[in-house]
Formats: structure tokens, sequence, C-alpha cells
């Protein structure tokens, strides 16, 4: 449970507003140039940053054609829908665990990952183009969530634990559909695309992707951003929220729709990624407070910093892509452990 001073502290809030969100900016920042340098084709990093100063400015690159096409035509997309995928992801999991108030609530509680898991498999064996895969998972993972409303929708309205089972059966249900269709892919050409993509990965990154991402994504947590204080009303409890006159199933189903479509966007393009959203809200919570005026911007650009990092090391630890649902877990699950195990007294109640 959130401690009560999560919605208090203005001054704290601020003066950690000013050194926290510059100093994780600047960490993403460099994590994207150093990625746009790693690779099979090398690039230095100074060059790096003058392609990059030269496509802002208009200023012809005088280095080799071939930096500046691998640099502006296959990382820079690459980075920008890593960024938008791992922010989207953690601020996804921020909200979620404030609105049902528990430190283990994940994206995928929901059920619109595996609605969109079902939406891209189904495209992919139907053997439609990537622009139909991504409109497929979107519609599909937005589904799901119309599927836990009308699930959950009553004369008196739904409890948390109501909607954490309604996901719960709904992503059981999408889950069983997509086995099936695995089950029904071709072995040989099909059936790989399928699980390849379940997995999790980027390196199908193009600028028109990017631009699919990020309207749900930035729409998203525009939304989050702007409920940023009713968020942290609502993390003290529903009676508290009354009292101070927020009604709280509102509040919470726009937090559930606004994550719901951070997730369909996010999905639609990078497949599965797990654990960015229960990770990271913890590590950023233990370093900034509970204060979502701070958290949400934060988490933002450290899940964002965190999946290229990720991405990167999937695309040059090995010949081939490692996919990122493998390494997120890989990474997430011994770091949330060790969370567990250090703080299991002070991640949730830090003020």
């Amino acid at each position: 449970m959130l401690d009560r001073r999560s919605a208090a502290g203005p001054r704290r809030g601020v003066r950690t507003t000013r050194v926290a969100v510059p100093t994780a900016a600047a960490a993403l920042l460099v994590v994207g140039v150093v990625s746009m340098a790693l690779g099979r084709y090398p690039v230095p990093v100074g060059h790096v940053v003058e392609v990059l100063v030269g496509q802002l400015t208009g200023n012809a690159y005088l280095g080799p054609a071939t930096e500046q096409d691998v640099v502006t035509l296959v990382r820079l997309p690459r980075v920008l829908l890593g960024a938008l995928v791992g922010g989207g992801l953690a601020v996804g999991g921020v909200a979620l665990q404030a609105a049902f108030r528990n430190p283990l609530v994940s994206p995928q509680v929901i059920g619109v990952s595996s609605g969109a898991s079902f939406g891209g498999a189904l495209a992919l064996v139907l053997g439609l183009g990537t622009g139909y895969l991504v409109a497929s998972a979107f519609v599909f993972g937005m589904a799901a969530l119309g599927v836990v409303f009308l699930v959950t929708a009553g004369r008196g309205g739904a409890s948390m634990l109501m909607i954490v089972l309604g996901g719960v059966v709904t992503g059981s249900f999408f889950t069983a559909l997509v086995s099936l269709l695995t089950y029904l892919a071709d072995p040989y050409s099909t059936l790989p695309a399928i699980v390849f993509w379940l997995l999790g990965s980027l390196a199908t990154a193009t600028f028109g992707k990017v631009l699919v991402a990020a309207v749900p994504v930035l729409v998203g947590f525009a939304v989050l951003l702007a409920l940023r204080w009713r968020i942290n009303v609502l993390s003290l409890g529903d009676e508290d929220a009354a009292a101070v006159g927020i009604r709280p199933r509102p509040v919470r189903w726009t937090l559930l729709t606004a994550v719901a479509l951070i997730v369909a966007g996010a999905v639609a393009v990078s497949g599965v990624i797990g654990w960015v959203g229960l990770v990271i809200p913890h590590l950023v919570r233990m370093w900034v407070g509970p204060d979502h005026r701070v958290l949400l911007p934060v988490s933002f650009l450290v899940g964002a910093a965190f999946l290229v990092t990720v991405d990167t090391l999937a695309r040059t630890l090995s010949g081939g892509e490692i996919p990122l649902g493998v390494l997120t877990a890989l990474v997430g699950a011994p770091a949330f452990f060790v969370l567990l195990r250090r703080n299991r007294d002070r991640i949730w109640d830090r003020a």
C-alpha cells in the first residue's frame, strides 16, 4: 500500500523533478547515441553526433555516406521505437500499480497484451502485410479492454478485484487463441515468424512504425500526466479519494483506457515484451519516491533508456537477433528478486 505522504510534499517534488528528469533525459540521450554507434557496422560516437546534428540543422554530413545511412535509416528509427515502447510500458506499470494499489501489477494484468498478441498472430497466419499486422494487433488489444469492461460492468460498478479477474480471464482466452493459431500455422514458414514476433523484437523498426507507436503511446502518456494529481490521491484508497471529491471508478477506467492504448500501440510494433512495466517502476520509485508528478516522467525516460540498452545488447551479443522478451526476462527477473530481498519493507512505502 502506498504511503499517505505520496500526495504531499510539493516542494520536495519540485526539487526532485529538477534533478531527476534532466538526469534521466541525459542518460537516455547518451544511451541512444551509444546505441547508434554500436553494431555490425560500427560508427564512431563523434560521427553519430555529427550526423544527428546535421539532420537537425540541415548541414550535409561530410563523412562516408554509409555511416549516415546506417545511423539515420537503420539505427535512429530503432532507437526511437525502443524508447517509445520502453517508456510506454514503464508508465503503464506505474499507473496500474497506483490504480490497483498493488506493486505486483503490470500491463499484462488487464489482458491487452494477450489481445494484441492474438491480433498480430492472426495477421501473420493470414499472410497480411506489416501495416495490417500493426492494425490488427492494435484493434484486438483495444478489443480486449472492451471485453474486460463488459465482463465487469454492472449496476454497482466494478471492484478492483473484478477488474483484475476480468483481465486474467480475457488474457487467458486470447492466449488460448494464440496457441490455437500457432498449432494451425505452417511449421515451415508462418510458425517461426509468429514465435519470433511474440518473443518481442525491434528488428523491423522503420519511421512508419515509430509514427504508429508514437500516437497511442504519447496520447496515453499525456492522459496519465494530466491525471497525475488524481493518481496520487487514488493511490491512497477509494475512501480518501472520494473524501476530496474524486470519483474513483471513472478515474480508474480512464487510467485503464490510457494504459490499454499505450500497451496496444507498443505490442503492435514490437511484440510482447515483459518485465519492463514491473521492474522499472520499482527502480524509479526507490530513486524519486512515490509522487506521480515526478514518477511518471522519470519512469518514461528510464524505461526508454532500459529498453534501448537491452535492444542494443540483443543485436550485438551474437550474430543473430536475440528476442527482447528473452533478454528483459533474463535481466528483469534477477533484478526484481534482488529488489524484493533488499527492500521488502521500503519499495512501496518509501516517501
